[in-house]
């Protein structure tokens, strides 16, 4: 890996347009201790489109009582979302499209289950078939250079569904390091891998604070060398420490980075 920041380059993902479009449950099964696969289908999602890899969107939930989700149908929608009565204002949280059949009509969905300390996972953990929501698609953040060589991809359980997505989308070719870390040794998944990539599990171990064995494994581990491209997710301070790491000791780019913080320790889940 080289010690100077390569030049900044402009990004070419570019969020869609979207309208709110209603979904219902199709299927959901349960795929691992903290997991749980939920199918949306229906008419409005042939207008959904597949973007591959880490596509993300909005995922708007009922308020109790109500069979549906109030959609928004502008395009200033959040601040459409906020105007309304908060009796009838929808739940917004952002997920993850695990897999998309387009022919369909269908998404999968993975939520990780935490209990009722959140909406999405209370949700989840008791959704149905016939239960509907809404999905407004967001597009995809993982935007690695042509140059680029080799790519870096690190998150939790919460960056699981993208990680496997980026996985299903990444060439045989591309030289990729990945570190997963998990609540359980059985919330390992089988993932898509070619030839040139490595997949590190790290089974959080008792007592240990979310992000710490992700953060620990990446500042241990021999990377290769060159300019790579980097995705981090998860805990939002295990995303803030290992961007700050990749740049300060190795030298990694700042504009090579896509980085998000799905949740913070302490505070709650984005679930």
């Amino acid at each position: 890996m080289s010690s100077a920041p390569t030049a900044q380059r402009p990004r070419k993902a570019v969020r869609p347009d979207a309208p709110a479009l209603l979904a219902e449950v199709r299927d959901a099964r349960q795929v691992s201790p903290h997991m749980r696969r939920i199918t949306l289908g229906g008419p409005d999602l042939a207008d959904f489109a597949a973007r591959g890899a880490d596509q993300w969107f909005r995922l708007f939930l009922p308020r109790d009582g109500q069979q549906a989700p109030r959609l928004p149908v502008t395009r200033n929608w959040w601040q459409e979302t906020l105007d309304m009565p908060e009796d009838t204002r929808p739940l917004v949280r952002n997920y993850t499209v695990r897999a998309a059949r387009p022919e369909v009509s269908e998404i999968d969905v993975d939520f990780v289950l935490h209990g009722d300390s959140g909406p999405a996972s209370r949700w989840a953990g008791r959704a149905e078939a016939g239960d509907v929501v809404g999905v407004m698609d967001q597009g995809v953040m993982f935007d690695p250079p042509a140059d680029a060589a080799w790519r870096l991809v690190v998150g939790d359980e919460t960056a699981l569904p993208a990680i496997a997505g980026i996985l299903d989308h990444t060439p045989e070719d591309a030289g990729t390091r990945v570190f997963v870390e998990l609540p359980s040794p059985d919330d390992v998944q089988e993932l898509r891998t070619g030839p040139h990539t490595a997949v590190t599990w790290l089974p959080r171990h008792e007592g240990a604070l979310p992000g710490t064995e992700a953060l620990d494994a990446v500042r241990a581990a021999h990377l290769p060398a060159g300019d790579p491209y980097v995705w981090l997710a998860g805990e939002s301070a295990m995303v803030r420490k290992l961007r700050r790491h990749l740049v300060s000791s190795h030298g990694v780019a700042k504009s090579s980075i896509t980085f998000t913080g799905y949740w913070r320790h302490g505070v709650s889940y984005y679930t």
